[in-house]
């Protein structure tokens, strides 16, 4: 059965729609409450969410705050470039191969943490981001999909005048200012998606639709990138992959992020991400 891994507290639960269960209680201390560490086991995680509907909750995800499903990355990936419409309003070269970038793991926060804006060139960017679940080196794209533990709803805040002080771009630094990184609301395991291949991603500020799209518009797909990646550093549990971002981006409109400005990301099937600006 699929599972819902979230982080409340800096502890590992399952969730369902209105409760949460501390994965190191249900589990008898078989996993302990780190999420790093329950991603590690997502056959576990499996076999306990099964169990759920005979298992008292730990609480109420209502009034409940939200952390990052993954706190801790050990690699960060980010992929630019990735749909072709984004290609076009930037008006730069469709890849040939994936671009990759890392997004430092010290950017990463949770699906209601506010964005620290540092510039006047903030942009969002609503991608899915993979969480890799099984180690693997040299992956083959026909078994990508088995090494992924499950996928996020992320926002690859960038800070435009950042990325783009120097030539080539600091893709990198661009990206990862704290606060950069929102993530969640937790990790949806890829077996309660209708269809891993083609998840919608939309993108709100202040209520204003600015990105719409799906991820089988993708390039270079999940199991590519995935694929890809494997053969230059081995995946390990809880590496994440920030996959792309479709046309809408603020920079192709002169529109940047300004303190009190809400963004709210959302990835069909998996939840939403509401982000304050401050």
């Amino acid at each position: 059965m699929g599972f819902r891994l979230a982080n409340i507290d800096n502890r590992a639960v399952l969730v369902d729609d209105t409760h949460f269960y501390d994965v190191a209680t249900i589990s008898d201390g078989a996993l302990g409450p780190d999420p790093m560490a329950a991603i590690a086991d997502v056959a576990t995680l499996h076999t306990l969410a099964a169990s759920l509907a005979s298992i008292e909750p730990t609480g109420a995800l209502a009034g409940s705050v939200l952390g990052p499903p993954i706190p801790r990355p050990r690699n960060s990936f980010g992929i630019g470039l990735n749909y072709r419409s984004h290609v076009a309003e930037a008006d730069m070269e469709v890849p040939k191969v994936p671009l990759v970038f890392t997004k430092f793991p010290s950017c990463i926060v949770g699906p209601t943490a506010d964005v620290e804006l540092r510039s006047e060139a903030a942009d969002y960017e609503a991608e899915l981001v993979v969480v890799i679940g099984r180690a693997g080196r040299d992956i083959d794209p026909a078994n990508s999909w088995d090494h992924v533990a499950g996928v996020m709803a992320g926002q690859d805040i960038s800070d435009r005048a950042l990325q783009f002080a120097a030539k080539p771009p600091h893709f990198d630094l661009g990206k990862s200012r704290d606060t950069y990184g929102p993530t969640g609301p937790w990790l949806t395991s890829t077996d309660l998606l209708e269809d891993r291949d083609g998840v919608q991603i939309a993108c709100d500020v202040n209520g204003e639709r600015r990105q719409e799209d799906s991820s089988a518009s993708l390039i270079f797909s999940v199991p590519e990138l995935v694929a890809y990646i494997s053969t230059i550093a081995t995946l390990a549990p809880g590496d994440i992959i920030f996959t792309g971002t479709p046309e809408g981006v603020g920079v192709a409109q002169g529109n940047f992020l300004k303190p009190g400005d809400v963004v709210t990301t959302t990835i069909s099937g998996v939840g939403t991400l509401t982000n304050v600006c401050r």
